[in-house]
């Protein structure tokens, strides 16, 4: 048979069946579509917070699983320790200190309720004796005595008044001193606990950035921690498929690193604004495509997916035209 005669058999055949044409590629275009991406995942950097020191205990290395929660870092507490022991005996003397002006207000409150009874009754003296001494009962020396005792009385009323009242303000001062005091110690309790890191949440430490022994500042990175639980893929559609895929639509997701595994996932993301397909895309024509970014959210229960990890979506596409 010629290379001719074998073409249009090829074309009748083809002809004979139209319809298996629509139903692999769906009228009006393909029935899916794969995109390529790479997956991402919820990472946070983790480091010292208002703490400088050098690294004591570092048990953890890149790609290792850590639970919620454990001690990925410790640095050397002993100066922190020391502030607490400190803050905490400024505290105790400060109880002291209040214990002491609040025994010194109850006597003085005491002592004024003393010197007004004392009082009442150096008035009443007084002016019992003047009554007497006006009718000629008593001398004039016994009445002066009568006066002088009451204004005495009358003084000491108002001298232990003013020191009650100093003695009050002792007191607040003092309760001011040991609010402070408690604060300064709560506060020197929570630096304390900043010197050791914990994991945020379960995950796999993807950078380890320092060494044991190194002094860190706060807000020196230590780790890069990624959420497994919670991975994407991050990919990007041509503007004509664009209205042929919607939010919560399915997708299956597979890598080079598992093949014959499928991952579900679901879009999650469409971004509403154009861009040129990225860099890392080969060639020239390509890249300066418009294309828009999507995110497929993939169940991950075994964290086989990991962050970097070169992955394909395939989308099943509505029929061009459909909402």
């Amino acid at each position: 048979m010629s290379v001719t005669a074998a073409i249009l058999l090829a074309v009748a055949a083809a002809f004979e069946r139209p319809f298996s044409l629509f139903g692999l590629f769906g009228q009006g275009g393909r029935e899916s579509i794969v995109l390529s991406g790479n997956i991402e995942a919820h990472e946070s950097v983790l480091s010292f917070k208002y703490v400088q020191s050098s690294i004591t205990a570092l048990p953890f290395d890149e790609g290792q699983w850590v639970e919620k929660g454990v001690a990925l870092a410790q640095v050397d507490d002993s100066d922190y320790r020391q502030q607490e022991v400190i803050a905490a005996q400024a505290l105790r003397v400060g109880e002291r200190q209040l214990a002491l002006a609040i025994r010194n207000l109850e006597a003085a409150r005491r002592t004024v309720v003393s010197d007004k009874a004392d009082l009442a009754q150096k008035k009443l003296d007084y002016h019992r004796d003047q009554e007497l001494w006006i009718h000629h009962v008593i001398p004039t020396q016994t009445r002066d005595l009568a006066e002088t005792a009451f204004k005495q009385s009358e003084a000491n009323y108002q001298r232990d008044t003013a020191l009650r009242a100093a003695a009050e303000e002792s007191v607040a001062v003092a309760r001011a001193n040991v609010k402070s005091a408690e604060d300064n110690l709560k506060l020197a309790r929570i630096i304390l606990g900043y010197t050791t890191l914990y994991a945020p949440f379960s995950g796999v430490i993807l950078v380890r950035n320092a060494e044991l022994g190194e002094v860190v500042q706060p807000g020196t990175p230590v780790f890069t921690l990624a959420d497994l639980d919670h991975v994407w893929l991050r990919a990007y559609i041509n503007e004509p498929d664009l209205g042929r895929v919607r939010l919560g639509q399915s997708a299956v997701v597979t890598t080079d690193s598992y093949p014959g595994h499928q991952y579900h996932g679901r879009i999650s993301l469409i971004s509403q604004n154009a861009e040129f397909t990225p860099k890392s895309v080969e060639t020239h024509a390509e890249r300066i495509t418009l294309v828009y970014r999507i995110r497929i959210d993939i169940y991950n229960p075994t964290h086989e997916l990991k962050p970097g990890m070169p992955a394909d979506a395939t989308i099943r596409l509505k029929p061009a035209g459909s909402r």
